[in-house]
């Protein structure tokens, strides 16, 4: 799959300007490292024959092909699923930081978009929420063409917004879900961490595949800064000067604790975990995806 590895680079992705083009690529470079393995099911695309069993629904009987050979063949399809999935994606101040490569805000959009993207070729229903504090767009999900577009011209307006709220958004859609889905959260988790872990449990509980994709930028990761430098909260705007070796070894330990209760509290309970370093490509993201997609059937 190393070949295709370079339609997903994220710097390479952003700069394609047109957001459909950009999932398109991210996307068929992704499966173009991928063995076909359809489900079978009925559907609208024709696959296959395969022998009448006692059960089947007379209505898929080749009636043609029996004029020919007196013998009942069923047609195949590829599976339609239904599906339906709500990706959720933080759009707050402090997705907006960038340490030189893309932000992680464009990381998250170029994200939803190939994932929306996929979803919709996979003929599953897909829907959209943004949030920073509160829900600035949401769009319910829908299976069809037009359906892409109107998500894909959302992500394309996108603009980082104020402090983050991640609970409420989670919260009215738990409350919204008649039938059981897909969530996706694409966010950086810096939020009061327990309680969003806490609402996405609870959406496992009620039978929902949910998945986080917790977003965060390389220098956020490895802390490779040497010269005194002035660090400033983006969503609060409080900030402090200081020498990076000073608290380097504090802010590492503090990192990996954080970063390891996330997984940990995320996973003990079924939710699937998967964390995105934006100088990274997407294709772990779209494999975490197809996984858990996977395993709804």
């Amino acid at each position: 799959m190393s070949d295709s590895l370079n339609f997903l680079d994220p710097t390479v992705l952003a700069g394609l300007d047109n957001l459909e083009l950009r999932a398109r690529v991210a996307v068929e470079g992704f499966l173009s490292g991928l063995h076909k393995s359809p489900h079978r099911g009925f559907s609208v695309e024709f696959n296959d024959y395969r022998h009448y069993q006692r059960g089947d629904d007379m209505r898929h009987v080749d009636w043609k092909l029996y004029a020919r050979s007196e013998k009942f063949y069923i047609k195949q399809y590829e599976d339609e699923t239904n599906v339906r999935c709500v990706i959720v994606l933080d759009t707050s101040a402090s997705m907006a930081y960038s340490s030189g490569g893309i932000s992680k805000l464009e990381y998250g959009i170029t994200l939803a978009s190939a994932l929306a993207y996929f979803i919709n070729r996979q003929r599953d229903a897909v829907g959209l929420i943004t949030f920073d504090d509160k829900v600035k767009e949401y769009i319910p999900a829908k299976c069809r063409q037009p359906h892409l577009m109107r998500i894909l011209r959302t992500l394309a307006q996108v603009e980082p917004g104020a402090k983050t709220d991640a609970v409420k958004p989670l919260t009215d859609l738990a409350s919204s879900l008649n039938k059981k889905s897909m969530v996706i959260l694409i966010t950086d988790m810096l939020d009061d961490e327990e309680r969003v872990i806490n609402t996405l449990q609870n959406l496992r509980a009620m039978g929902n595949d949910v998945i986080a994709f917790q977003i965060m930028d390389d220098a956020e990761l490895n802390f490779p800064f040497n010269e005194a430098s002035e660090f400033i909260d983006m969503e609060n705007n409080e900030s402090f000067i200081t020498t990076p070796a000073a608290i380097r070894k504090a802010y590492m330990e503090n990192l990996n604790e954080f970063l390891a209760f996330c997984k940990k509290q995320c996973q003990s309970s079924g939710v699937d975990y998967c964390l995105m370093n934006t100088s990274k490509p997407l294709d772990e993201a779209l494999s975490s995806y197809m996984s858990k997609r996977a395993k709804s059937f």
